[in-house]
């Protein structure tokens, strides 16, 4: 090791000996070429142009959602004096995703005058893609039930229990079925059917806002948000293909049907 140089003298050291040496007599900052003055005053900081923000768009409140989604359908429905106002209507309510994930709006279908109205299930793939409900086998199957007591399609008014297939046509949620609800019962107040025949325990309570827990088939008062009906409740379609035991109850069902429209 080389000892520390004496004033007046030189040594020549590279830059890796001269750190080391400096380390060695224990330097633990590294000092500028140039002395600083700390006492000096401090600058003034720059001036920044003063920053601009760009306005936000704020939305029309004509336009803007005001409402829960239930609220919401509740309004629409209650505006809708046609039935082609109600399907605009129906089409129109943002705030459910059913709607993206849909094909097609299903809307009720068939005579709106003839006093009895069918209300099935929510649609299925074949209602999706058709638009109409009761298509498919499901719909095949209504068909030759209604020719069996001398009954066409085009009697009566279909509808579907809500207006868009749940993904993967899965069982619609309580939320869903509550949401369309007010939009079935303005079809029901804008064409005042006599009779009601409902596919389904679900499709009744829904529309009835009560469990259905009558196991008798015949026909029954209902009361519709004040509106009076007779009702009657059959075996849902899907079930009748399945299990065949339920084709009793609903060959039943759609006799006490005849007889209620020849009397």
């Amino acid at each position: 090791m080389r000892k520390a140089p004496f004033a007046g003298t030189t040594i020549s050291m590279d830059d890796l000996s001269l750190l080391r040496l400096q380390i060695e007599w224990g330097a633990d900052e590294a000092l500028e070429d140039s002395p600083v003055d700390r006492l000096r005053p401090l600058a003034p900081p720059p001036t920044r142009a003063p920053r601009v923000e760009a306005a936000r768009a704020m939305p029309d409140r004509a336009q803007a959602a005001v409402g829960t989604p239930g609220e919401r359908a509740l309004a629409a429905a209650s505006k809708a004096d046609t039935l082609d106002a109600l399907k605009a209507a129906i089409g129109g309510l943002e705030g459910d995703p059913l709607r993206d994930m849909a094909t097609n709006l299903v809307f009720a279908s068939g005579d709106p005058h003839n006093g009895l109205l069918l209300v099935g299930g929510p649609p299925g793939a074949d209602d999706d893609r058709s638009g109409l409900p009761f298509s498919g086998p499901e719909g095949a199957l209504l068909d030759r039930m209604l020719a069996s007591v001398d009954l066409k399609r085009d009697a009566m008014l279909l509808a579907p229990l809500i207006p868009w297939r749940p993904p993967g046509g899965r069982v619609p949620n309580p939320g869903e079925l509550q949401l369309y609800r007010p939009f079935l019962v303005r079809l029901i107040a804008l064409t005042a059917p006599e009779r009601i025949v409902f596919w389904g325990a679900m499709a009744a309570s829904t529309v009835l806002g009560a469990p259905h827990r009558s196991r008798t088939i015949g026909w029954a008062d209902g009361k519709i948000d004040g509106q009076t009906a007779k009702i009657l409740v059959l075996p849902v379609l899907s079930d009748i293909l399945k299990t065949p035991a339920r084709r009793k109850d609903a060959w039943t069902g759609l006799r006490a049907l005849r007889r209620a429209l020849d009397a």
